[in-house]
């Protein structure tokens, strides 16, 4: 069972939002798709452990912190006699290993995920002894993607290849596994470790005038929506959407955003721009945000 959930970050979601409405940097767009596409793996990947029927705990996504150094785990599997550790890749296209080398062809090295894992499984154990746990780890890097071929792979690295991994969830059911409470303690006690804001996040700076303004089309994001009545009508991909709800999801892009800045039905307005209607933007944030103060300083959270 999922005992912790994989959301995106809030580093994935601000990239995602961004690049809809400002010309990113190559350096900038380069890592945004690198992080989205990281993603897109370890949801393929979780594809596959949701279908997982032993006595099991899986905690997805996880950030830890020993010794002022901090790694990141993809996926973690508790079972009765053994973790499993998971580092997932998205990688795509022909790579060949050689001389301990990672290689994308025809000649482009790559960081070897292998060296990544051997020092992320370093670090777990340690984390483990300082809780007071000493389950056996058994650690593997998965390469989801369909279209994924290493060539020269060597036999005896842990690496799960994308034909391996219904196998490899296949044997994991066949293990005996009877969880107890101090399992679940265990879990619980790597959920009040997790650091949930990651220091390393590449965000560029940005500033609300240099944004475009407009609501977007909550299917295909595109800015090609006109008003309706009350629906917005995608000319893209013909999605309809009610006026209320559309306003709700900017606001809440705006508040991802704009952590730090109020609501009120000026700046709302601005950033819909193709509401005509301040007041009907005003009775939309009304009846779903809690108003703050009175008259000119008001204002909604």
């Amino acid at each position: 069972m999922f005992y912790k959930y994989r959301t995106k970050s809030n580093e994935l979601i601000v990239l995602e939002l961004l690049n809809r409405r400002m010309s990113l940097t190559n350096k900038v767009k380069q890592h945004y798709y690198s992080q989205k596409k990281g993603y897109e793996g370890e949801v393929m990947f979780d594809s596959f452990t949701k279908k997982l029927h032993c006595e099991c705990l899986i905690l997805n996504d996880l950030l830890f912190e020993i010794k002022n150094t901090t790694f990141q785990i993809d996926s973690l599997i508790i079972t009765a006699a053994m973790i499993y550790f998971y580092e997932v890749k998205n990688f795509e296209g022909d790579y060949y290993y050689d001389s301990d080398k990672l290689f994308k062809k025809p000649e482009l090295e790559v960081i070897n995920p292998l060296h990544q894992l051997s020092r992320s499984e370093s670090l777990l154990r340690q984390l483990f002894l300082n809780i007071g746990y000493n389950l056996p780890i058994n650690a593997f890097i998965v390469f989801i993607n369909p279209i994924f071929t290493l060539y020269q792979a060597p036999l005896d690295k842990p690496i799960i290849f994308p034909t391996q991994v219904k196998q490899h969830m296949t044997t994991l059911n066949k293990i005996p596994s009877k969880l107890t409470e101090k399992h679940k303690r265990m879990a619980d006690h790597l959920l009040s470790l997790h650091i949930t804001d990651s220091p390393y996040k590449q965000i560029p700076k940005y500033d609300f005038r240099q944004l475009r303004k407009g609501i977007t089309c909550a299917k295909c994001h595109s800015f090609s929506v006109t008003l309706e009545s009350r629906k917005l009508v995608c000319h893209e991909c013909k999605n309809e959407e009610l006026v209320a709800d559309a306003v709700i999801r900017s606001v809440n892009e705006f508040r991802i955003l704009f952590p730090n800045e109020r609501i009120t039905t000026n700046i709302i307005h601005e950033w819909c721009q193709i509401i005509p209607s301040q007041k009907r933007i005003r009775r939309i944030i009304s009846s779903n945000f809690n108003k703050v103060g009175d008259h000119r300083w008001s204002y909604y959270e």
